[in-house]
């Protein structure tokens, strides 16, 4: 049996690595960035993908033309975005640093924050600090694209746990609400033949008028919430909680 770390662990990524990020779901990043009218800028658009992972967003938005940087913690994963973009012919600036502290040399157009890449730390003042790196790497008029599971969303399918299988792997998921709802803990368990990995992710869960005061704090306006990338209204029907703002100029 091993056991590894969270969201801020190499082995973590490592481990979960095909559940995480299955080619699918490679795929379905393409095809949102080609229909979504929430994820399309204008050509040329200087981009950063905070928390970029293994290129998931970066690679196919390099590849429409624009100028892409991504940010990570993860040596593993930045690796596997290096490998990525390499493959794909495209170019992209790939940084390793902590979301906390990084500070570009030049503003961006856009900052970009999918998947429910946001809310990890355990301290709430660091999660401010996060968005304080949003808010510091966009150019005045900049666009900050927040999306995440909102806790509306969560609320319907904390339970039963979740079951996936990998050809002869089996992850199962299980997930327990923490502090009336504030944090969210996720157990993971990892069976590959006789070996078994067990992991546990806890973070911070936002509503959507939670998370439009934690970012009109932090200074943005033109707050605007979607329910899908789709540009729907974040009501009952709501797949995502989306969040757009606005740097002021």
């Amino acid at each position: 049996m091993t056991d590894t770390g969270g969201f801020q662990d190499d082995d973590f990524w490592i481990e979960f690595y095909d559940f995480l990020f299955s080619e699918q779901r490679f795929t379905q990043a393409e095809e949102l960035l080609a229909g979504s009218p929430l994820l399309a800028f204008p050509a040329g658009a200087r981009i950063l993908d905070l928390c970029c992972g293994p290129g998931v967003f970066a690679t196919p938005l390099a590849a429409a033309g624009h100028r892409v940087t991504g940010v990570d913690r993860s040596e593993d994963l930045l690796g596997r975005a290096r490998d990525r973009a390499a493959g794909s012919g495209v170019e992209i600036d790939y940084v390793s640093a902590d979301v906390r502290d990084y500070r570009p040399g030049q503003p961006f157009d856009v900052v970009l924050n999918l998947f429910t890449s946001f809310g990890y730390f355990e301290d709430p003042a660091d999660n401010a600090r996060t968005l304080d790196t949003m808010y510091a790497s966009l150019a005045p008029g900049g666009t900050l694209l927040l999306d995440m599971a909102g806790k509306e969303q969560l609320a319907g399918r904390v339970t039963p746990p979740k079951v996936v299988r990998r050809g002869d792997d089996l992850m199962v998921q299980t997930d327990t609400v923490l502090d009336e709802w504030a944090r969210l803990r996720s157990d993971w368990v990892l069976v590959r033949g006789e070996r078994v990995t067990r992991a546990a992710l806890v973070w911070f869960v936002y509503s959507a008028v939670e998370l439009r005061q934690l970012v009109r704090e932090a200074g943005f306006e033109r707050i605007e919430v979607f329910g899908g990338f789709d540009g729907r209204p974040y009501d009952q029907d709501a797949e995502r909680l989306i969040l757009r703002a606005v740097r002021p100029a």
